[in-house]
């Protein structure tokens, strides 16, 4: 019954964004993510943890509610995109995009390999896997399925329109070596808290964090660059992907150090991604939770 009940209204927004002219629907977007700002205390609360952790007294507690807000924001118009990328043809997709620093990915393509592309809950993180996927084809990530069913289904539809396709995460790992050694491309974010058992602890600005060293053991394993990149948007119309310079894992016969370093070189690529435009990140997620579990009660 729940199943129907998220389908009814996804179904209802989808009226609403395909029906409702632009400039009306973003005022109507603005107003909801207003008032989920206002009454979402929980998550809130989680975002002003972040951000202290962060930035401490070097950033104003202004500029602190100000970005909080811009996240409902993000999400509700990242929703409207979403919506509008149902069924849209390749090239206007793409148009929607500018590429910077593509040579880092075409100079790593042309001895024949894939690549990871490395990345986070940034920026419209939806659309960057479908235009990989468009522009560079088949793209490879892992993924939980939502609990909803109807709803699952909807976002596996959207995003395998474009050659991006899911792995479980149980069992993952053999199907993203696969990918790899046929030439396609792996796509994973990195940027969430993990347990102690399944991540490392590095520096994540400036404070200690667990973080998932998948990217690294598999760069590690089959000698693949990986590419960090990220999206962003000063309009919600039109949005910049870069590519940032690509990482190296080594292989030397200390392989804790190895990946150690790897996972810190992402880690320092996704702060100064971040650092760079603070109000794109997904602030709402318990990011330091493993090591400050009692800031976010």
């Amino acid at each position: 019954m729940l199943d129907y009940i998220y389908l009814f209204f996804f179904r209802f927004f989808v009226l609403l964004v395909k029906y409702t002219p632009r400039v009306t629907m973003n005022s109507i977007l603005s107003f909801f993510a207003f008032l989920a700002y206002k009454i979402d205390v929980r998550h809130k609360k989680i975002a002003r943890v972040n951000l202290d952790l962060a930035y401490g007294d070097s950033m104003s507690e202004e500029e602190k509610r100000r970005i909080t807000k811009k996240c409902y924001k993000n999400l509700l118009y990242n929703m409207r995109d979403f919506v509008e990328n149902q069924g849209i043809s390749k090239e206007k997709l793409l148009k929607k995009v500018t590429i910077h620093n593509e040579h880092f990915y075409t100079d790593i393509k042309k001895e024949g390999k894939g690549v990871i592309f490395l990345t986070a809950h940034y920026g419209n993180w939806e659309l960057l896997p479908l235009c990989m996927g468009a522009t560079y084809g088949k793209l490879w990530g892992v993924g939980r399925n939502l609990d909803s069913k109807k709803m699952n289904d909807v976002l596996q539809k959207n995003r395998n329109q474009f050659n991006v396709h899911m792995l479980e995460k149980a069992g993952a790992i053999r199907g993203l070596l696969k990918a790899l050694k046929n030439g396609e491309n792996v796509g994973l974010l990195v940027d969430q808290n993990t347990s102690a058992k399944e991540g490392i602890l590095i520096k994540f600005f400036g404070k200690l964090a667990r973080h998932t060293p998948s990217a690294a053991l598999i760069a590690r394993k089959t000698g693949t660059p990986i590419i960090p990149a990220f999206i962003t948007t000063n309009d919600y119309i039109n949005y910049d992907i870069t590519f940032y310079e690509p990482i190296t894992t080594d292989k030397t016969d200390k392989s804790e150090e190895d990946i150690k370093k790897s996972v810190q070189e992402q880690a320092n690529i996704t702060q100064k991604a971040i650092e760079a435009k603070p109000d794109e990140w997904f602030w709402l997620h318990r990011r330091w939770k493993n090591q400050y579990e009692e800031l976010y009660k």
